[in-house]
């Protein structure tokens, strides 16, 4: 079958590890069910794998991708949790520490790919399998962001650090559906006029001052942290699911234990969160907003663009 693998890390030149070619198909496994791939998103998570984040050398060459929509053998339209392991253990038992698709078991950018059977959620016919491919890694942590971490409610307001991305268009579309004020930050003056018709009732500039918000969605970290705690209420949460510009250099403790600010972690989101995710898009008509897609063969040039750092919106592959 044909798949987008890590055949050598290039920490500097994350395309330059990777190949597309051919690979045997995932064998039959107890508990275990061979999806056929009609979509997959492409997530940072994958650049990050061809540097050598998260891999060792002796796993080479390991399939890409947490994200995909396809089909099972029995024709049952289906969406992937890329969850694996972990306290559920469904399929791998208890003991297996919890990863995604791609860094223990082979990922999603390929013709066929095999997850526990548990891990399968049935795709609302709504939905395209170019759409509901972009859910389970950025839309469903923003979703477990705003929602289940986050707690938001209507009427609160929400800060997005950084605009552009699969998880704050997703964080904009989703918190504005569901009632929320939600203000994005962005360099970009042409991003923040598109998150502003996205829906986010308004845009800054990282850093500018703001009204103070319930809830911030932080996965920017050094670059926007102290703009974070500053903008955040007494008593509200700042949600962080990752640190691009890295690890922030003073984390703020006073202001944070002083305005009893609850700083929350968010990686994914669970099975449940995400059955619930495709039932608030199949009712609401919202849907994922997709930048380009390119067929598996193209995948270099999918990787390329996320890379640049171009994309408004989802890159996705289509097998």
């Amino acid at each position: 079958m044909l798949a987008a693998t890590v055949a050598r890390f290039s920490p500097d030149d994350p395309i330059a590890g990777l190949d597309v070619g051919d690979r045997p198909a995932p064998p039959a496994r107890e508990h275990w069910t061979t999806v056929d791939v009609r979509a997959a998103a492409l997530n940072h998570h994958d650049l990050w794998s061809l540097r050598g984040v998260g891999l060792r050398a002796e796993q080479l060459p390991m399939i890409l991708g947490t994200d995909a929509a396809g089909v099972t053998a029995d024709g049952r339209e289906v969406v992937v949790h890329g969850v694996i392991g972990g306290p559920s253990g469904h399929g791998v038992g208890p003991d297996e520490p919890r990863s995604l698709l791609s860094e223990r078991h082979p990922g999603t950018l390929a013709e066929q790919v095999a997850v526990p059977t548990w891990n399968l959620v049935d795709k609302p016919a709504a939905l395209s399998f170019v759409e509901a491919a972009c859910l389970p890694t950025a839309w469903l942590t923003a979703y477990r962001m705003l929602f289940t971490t986050g707690r938001a409610t209507p009427g609160q307001r929400v800060l997005v650090q950084g605009a552009g991305g699969g998880l704050a268009t997703a964080a904009i579309l989703l918190g504005a559906a569901a009632g929320l004020e939600v203000i994005v930050t962005s360099r970009d003056e042409q991003r923040r006029a598109q998150a502003l018709t996205l829906g986010a009732a308004a845009a800054v500039e990282p850093g500018a001052r703001v009204p103070r918000v319930d809830v911030v969605l932080e996965s920017v970290g050094r670059a926007t942290w102290s703009h974070s705690v500053r903008s955040v209420r007494p008593g509200g949460t700042i949600v962080v699911a990752g640190a691009t510009s890295g690890d922030a250099t003073a984390a703020e403790l006073t202001r944070i234990f002083f305005q009893e600010i609850t700083v929350a972690g968010a990686t994914m989101g669970s099975r449940d969160d995400l059955v619930h995710l495709l039932a608030f898009l199949a009712r609401t008509g919202v849907r994922p907003l997709v930048d380009s897609t390119f067929p598996l063969a193209r995948a270099a040039d999918g990787l390329s663009r996320l890379a640049d750092g171009s994309q408004f919106g989802k890159i996705v592959l289509e097998v």
